[in-house]
């Protein structure tokens, strides 16, 4: 798809990044924030999660749709899980530990902490919360980042629970896990001075490098997500959910702005033709004995298929408005909302075993022409009927361009359709947990991770890329904390950042190793009890049995310091094997031999030492 002139087209985006913090226990208990994998839970229990009306007596249009998909939702408890992730008892107090990183970010980002902060509630009835609500508390206001395309400014920065873990779909509902429900979060929303995709993706990595500069933040996959609000000056609004990869975000806006352009044109279009929407109709007369599989698997079950004739929509509903996905697709998935598996639509028919003749029938009877177009619905009766008057009310929009609406962040860089727009009615005050007074001045400002590197090389000697790769890597604060007790920085940088990635290549377990691991293995070598070259094969034999102690499975391995007589008789051992070889090249034959020397101590002894004595052995015979 071709880029657009986005001042042209007056292209407005806004950022909201969501990332979780690496707190010792959660925001309003004492759980930890460590996942678990789900056969791990011990126990579960349901809910039916319908929404409540603000104190206004409004009702949120978002919770309100989503009420309307009859759900019920599994959680799975853990031997670690208490009564406020159960919605069973009272929250406790705002986390200290949360708060104080949240006030390291507000530094970093120039913002303007509250005087008191008082948690809220915000509906959320798809499940992912126990309680049908999120908690969250605006912490701090104002500030801005820098872009190579001007200044971006911060909107808020907000401290809250994140949801629970959606694990699978049931017969009934969803499945969700207890174990990230709770972990602090902070929500960081720019103001909508974003005018470019690639201005886009240059805050959202500005933001990231501020929060892992704080080294409080927690790291991997769905650990930070984003989330992108773009309009075009034709368009409207649109928040886009759920942005797992920062590489996608210039994709996410560009792919947006192409699709508001198509619906524009599509709206203009429908303008020209004075097309309308008619109403829904029973049309499973029309489909009787059809060879259809999947409209006759629904009749074949006592369902139905609905209708609705889209009159002056011929051959815009199969309209490509982004890659691999049609004005069509936005209708299926309103219908998908309501439990269908879809749609057909008579831009696509015949096909899928409806036949020519059938879809002269389905134009007959719901009164359309060549000119227009119709979209049906097979399935249950009652899901028919929703899905079909959903498809009806979306192509009622398209009659007015872009609508506003939530919508969900693919793989590929496009979207699809998840829920209305949410709006104020969504937030209410939580009277159960008593408001704080942050206090800024106790909490100082972070190093950013760009003056890491350089300190780094400056203080530790390393080199430019060794110390890139320590500063911006999940290792950075135990870099920090293992250097500060007296650990060789260059040991501790290549131990972390390629000793590490090398087991990991190999397919040894790395995930199994702790920070006592690493650190226990650290300090042997930095008290003389183990060699440089040992340090590889003890990671290894660690995360092969990681309930043993460094001191144990190096033992186990028959790794750990050699004295030197130890040393100076292996390596004679080495040389005497190959005496020939000693005599016809000398000092030559050193380098191969150094080789079978190391493999001969395994890790036993400092590659310096095996060095000088093989080179003495090596003048004895020569």
């Amino acid at each position: 798809m071709s880029e657009h002139d986005y001042d042209e087209l007056g292209l407005v985006a806004g950022l909201e990044i969501h990332q979780q913090l690496d707190t010792a226990t959660k925001l309003f208990c004492q759980c930890p924030t460590e996942l678990r994998e789900p056969e791990e839970s011990t126990r579960t229990f349901t809910r039916y999660l319908h929404p409540t009306r603000s104190e206004l007596g409004e009702i949120d249009q978002a919770a309100l749709e989503e009420s309307r998909v009859d759900r019920e939702f599994e959680y799975l408890a853990y031997d670690t899980t208490c009564l406020v992730e159960e919605d069973d008892e009272p929250p406790a107090t705002l986390d200290d530990e949360a708060l104080e990183t949240t006030l390291e970010v507000a530094q970093l980002m120039d913002m303007n902490p509250v005087d008191q902060a008082h948690v809220m509630r915000k509906i959320v009835v798809d499940g992912s919360n126990t309680t049908g609500f999120q908690r969250s508390s605006l912490i701090a206001t104002g500030g801005a980042i820098e872009t190579s395309e001007g200044a971006v400014g911060i909107e808020d920065l907000l401290l809250e629970e994140e949801s629970a873990q959606r694990v699978e779909e049931t017969d009934d509902g969803v499945r969700f896990s207890l174990d990230r429900l709770g972990i602090p979060l902070v929500e960081i929303g720019t103001k909508p001075d974003i005018s470019t995709p690639d201005q886009a993706l240059e805050a959202a990595e500005r933001i990231g490098m501020l929060l892992r500069s704080t080294g409080k933040v927690k790291r991997g996959l769905g650990t930070i997500r984003q989330d992108v609000n773009v309009s075009i000056a034709d368009g409207a609004r649109v928040e886009i959910k759920g942005v797992q990869s920062l590489d996608d975000i210039d994709d996410i806006v560009r792919n947006e702005a192409a699709r508001q352009v198509e619906l524009v044109e599509i709206r203009d279009e429908l303008e020209a033709r004075e097309a309308s929407v008619g109403e829904t109709q029973d049309v499973t007369d029309v489909f009787e004995g059809t060879d259809s599989g999947v409209i006759g698997g629904a009749l074949g079950s006592g369902g139905s298929v609905m209708a609705v004739p889209l009159y002056g929509f011929d051959g815009l509903v199969g309209r490509e408005i982004a890659p691999d996905r049609r004005l069509g697709t936005e209708f299926s998935d309103h219908a998908k909302r309501h439990g269908a598996g879809g749609i057909f639509h008579t831009d696509e028919l015949p096909a899928y075993g409806v036949t020519e003749a059938e879809v002269e029938a389905l134009r007959d009877t719901v009164g359309a022409s060549e000119e227009d177009a119709v979209a049906i619905v097979a399935a249950d009766t009652d899901i028919a009927e929703a899905s079909i008057d959903a498809v009806a009310e979306r192509a009622g929009t398209a009659l007015e361009g872009v609508p506003e609406e939530t919508r969900d962040a693919l793989e590929d860089g496009t979207t699809r359709y998840l829920r209305p727009l949410p709006g104020a009615a969504r937030m209410y005050p939580e009277t159960d947990v008593p408001p704080v007074e942050p206090d800024p001045s106790e909490v100082p400002e972070p190093e950013l991770l760009t003056e890491k590197v350089e300190r780094y090389q400056a203080e530790f000697d390393l080199s430019a890329g060794l110390a890139e790769q320590v500063a911006y890597g999940t290792h950075m604060p135990l870099f920090e904390s293992v250097v500060a007790d007296g650990i060789d920085p260059t040991l501790a940088a290549t131990t972390l950042e390629s000793t590490l990635t090398e087991l990991r290549r190999d397919d040894v377990p790395v995930e199994a190793l702790t920070e006592t691991h690493i650190e226990a293995v650290l300090e042997m070598v930095e008290d003389g009890d183990l060699p440089n070259e040992g340090v590889t094969d003890l990671l290894e034999a660690l995360a092969e049995q990681p309930d043993r102690t460094a001191e144990e499975a190096a033992e186990d391995a028959g790794l750990g310091g050699a004295d030197e007589d130890e040393v100076r008789e292996a390596i004679a051992e080495v040389v005497e094997r190959n005496e020939a070889q000693v005599e016809e090249e000398g000092m030559q034959a050193f380098s191969g031999l150094m080789g079978e020397c190391m493999g001969a101590l395994r890790g036993k002894a400092d590659g310096d030492l095996v060095s000088q004595l093989l080179r003495e052995e090596i003048q004895k015979r020569a």
